[in-house]
């Protein structure tokens, strides 16, 4: 809970830059058309574990590292944390460069009810009413989608259950984001590196092979991914649930807008359809939201 407007600011700052560079995302690696999708998560693994350790020796905390590796059930649990997270990063890399920006930011929107089930399932959580409709709503949304499409979204529904199942790994590990990013890319480390050799093996590389562009925006997608999500740890300890909440709808609405506007992909009608369920069930369940914090916040307020 914020205790001051300059704390809050700091969480509105931190909180939009993230969501601003997530929502660029698209266009970026849609640069790196030229670069297999393994290759590009690969090398996102290897540059983000570099930047993070630099990061952490100059901050005086690699010895939080070593106390995790210590930890056999943290490292378990960021061993599942950081197959979720590939397999998030493979799928929508995967969908950028196949033309597919649209529904990947459909992954990003349906995310947040995903959240409530789990929520309900695992945690025994209880629903309101409405909260309930937004679900009901949602589901209608996809049950529309893929009976138009003559199968499941597969794409949105992968990144959304993968991302909606590593936020609910990572809430339950108790350890930092940036500790926990650099356990995460060190467990990967082997495979992504032993990967990125292999290819240069059999002369498929694309690093320092391509052009120079394209060797910088792998080098530089590490530093990027460590940053973006250290910026949204750190908002989320300084704002509200329900603003966060509310906050990160910037980057697939970025997505959408990008796909559509800048990639140019199709969006029929039919989808148009889908997509206006769905978000309609969003707005529900964000005001809500916002109800229900307002009301927590009201016996504070008046004591």
């Amino acid at each position: 809970m914020p205790d001051s407007s300059a704390t809050a600011r700091q969480g509105y700052i931190a909180a939009l830059s993230a969501f601003l560079v997530w929502g660029g995302f698209p266009v970026y690696f849609h640069a790196l058309l030229a670069v297999p999708a393994l290759q590009v998560i690969a090398h996102r693994i290897v540059w983000s574990l570099m930047f993070v350790l630099i990061w952490m020796y100059r901050r005086g905390e690699l010895g939080l590292v070593r106390a995790a590796l210590c930890n056999r059930n943290v490292v378990i649990r960021l061993a599942l944390s950081a197959s979720l997270i590939t397999l998030n990063w493979i799928t929508f890399v995967w969908g950028v460069a196949h033309g597919h920006v649209v529904e990947t930011s459909l992954g990003y929107f349906i995310g947040p009810l995903v959240n409530v089930l789990l929520g309900v399932v695992v945690l025994s959580e209880r629903l309101t009413r409405m909260q309930w409709t937004s679900v009901a709503i949602a589901t209608l949304g996809v049950a529309y989608l893929t009976f138009m499409a003559g199968g499941l979204p597969w794409i949105a529904l992968t990144i959304a259950v993968s991302f909606s199942c590593y936020g609910f790994v990572r809430k339950v590990v108790k350890i930092d984001a940036l500790p926990g990013l650099a356990m995460e890319t060190l467990i990967l480390m082997p495979l992504a590196l032993g990967y990125l050799l292999w290819s240069e093996a059999r002369g498929v590389g694309a690093f320092g092979h391509v052009d120079t562009v394209t060797t910088l925006l792998l080098i530089v997608s590490g530093p990027l991914t460590a940053s973006t999500l250290y910026l949204f740890a750190f908002a989320t300890r300084r704002l509200t649930y329900s603003t966060v909440g509310l906050l990160q709808y910037i980057a697939p609405s970025l997505q959408f807008t990008s796909g559509l506007l800048i990639l140019h992909e199709p969006f029929d009608r039919a989808r148009a359809v889908g997509f206006l369920v769905i978000w309609t069930a969003l707005f529900l369940y964000a005001g809500e939201g916002v109800r229900l914090s307002r009301k927590q916040q009201a016996p504070a307020v008046a004591a």
